[in-house]
């Protein structure tokens, strides 16, 4: 139970001391930024989403339109 406690002070040390924070201004720009770059790659992701759907749509008529006219023959 020692060992538990010298790291979790050790962590708290180090926290407390060695690591720099970002201001408040710099973590809002940041957070900005970050959300507009998954909005720019959700809508990117979608519209190729969207295109290969059609592009399989297309092939999928052609190919499925070609055995059904030759079977009716």
């Amino acid at each position: 139970m020692n060992k538990i406690r010298v790291y979790l002070r050790d962590v708290y040390v180090e926290l407390a001391t060695k690591v720099t924070w970002p201001a408040w201004k710099d973590l809002q720009s940041s957070a900005i930024l970050v959300m507009i770059a998954s909005i720019i790659f959700a809508l990117v992701v979608f519209v190729m989403d969207i295109s290969f759907e059609n592009v399989i749509k297309v092939i999928y008529s052609i190919l499925l339109g070609k055995e059904s006219s030759s079977s009716i023959e």
